[in-house]
């Protein structure tokens, strides 16, 4: 694949189709890609949401490259063609395997920026790991995601991360220049009252996503009650995000919107989703 930070939506709808070109011969027992690391989440994720078929597609890269003293990618690589070709793994979707480690898709996240250990499941866990050349379960297999089709429109989701003193004022730039947004909120939820108004605005016209900032942990939907609280944004129409960080989230939002699904058709597959 190319440079992590360029890849396009377009490489990965691309990609998608070769995988499963690949799957449909029925001469393999999964796929193994191999990318930097920068974008690792969300090329997984991405893969994730359009990946049907029952042998796992394996995402990998490396932290420390050929010219570093204990470079990781041959054993990384390694780990993930046994996790692609163990039956074990059947059905689970997309995942991402580095440092002996499996992890779903829906979980992972690059935690550091240069540790060898930096992929992790902060709300989890890895599913397995790699001791003696084999899959070792770590407990059962996870719930797969919603399928969603390949796109046959173009759809921009803009991505608006809240913070401390923020006015609301950018607010007005995403108006008429995206299809749908994603709020990365304070904790659970929560946005400076100031936001409200512009919120509520945008939420009438296009889906509006509360997501949390923190990327790990679930946006709430009924614990707290001011003015800029989930259950008072949810109240004016946006849509809770549940468990998945606001880098899924946008993925997933662009996923449905590029398949032509309406606001009704988006809160189900958010709340099917968050019931995982």
């Amino acid at each position: 694949m190319g440079r992590p930070r360029s890849l396009t939506f377009e490489d990965l709808t691309a990609l998608s189709a070769a995988i499963a070109a690949a799957l449909e011969t029925g001469e393999v027992d999964g796929v193994v890609i191999t990318q930097g690391t920068d974008t690792i989440e969300e090329t997984a994720f991405l893969l994730d949401l359009y990946h049907g078929h029952e042998r796992p597609v394996v995402v990998t890269g490396a932290m420390r490259n050929p010219t570093l003293p204990g470079a990781d990618g041959p054993a990384n690589l390694h780990a993930a063609v046994l996790a692609a070709a163990d039956p074990v793994l059947r059905g689970v979707g997309c995942l991402v395997v580095l440092g002996d480690e499996i992890h779903s898709a829906w979980t992972v996240r690059k935690s550091h920026t240069t540790s060898p250990a930096a992929f992790t499941s902060p709300t989890c866990g890895p599913i397995a790991r790699i001791a003696e050349n084999r899959v070792r379960m770590a407990g059962g297999l996870p719930t797969r995601g919603p399928l969603v089709g390949a796109p046959d429109r173009e759809a921009r989701v803009g991505l608006y991360t809240v913070t401390l003193g923020d006015d609301g004022a950018l607010l007005d730039l995403w108006d008429a220049n995206c299809d749908g947004l994603v709020v990365a909120a304070f904790g659970v939820g929560h946005v400076p009252e100031r936001l409200v108004e512009g919120l509520t605005k945008l939420a009438s016209r296009i889906p509006v996503i509360l997501a949390s900032r923190i990327g790990n942990g679930p946006v709430l939907s009924d614990t707290y009650g001011f003015p800029g609280s989930e259950k008072d944004l949810l109240g004016r129409g946006l849509i809770g995000a549940g468990d998945p960080g606001p880098y899924q989230a946008r993925l997933l939002l662009q996923a449905l919107l590029a398949q032509g699904a309406d606001g009704a058709t988006v809160r189900e597959t958010f709340t099917t989703a968050s019931a995982r």
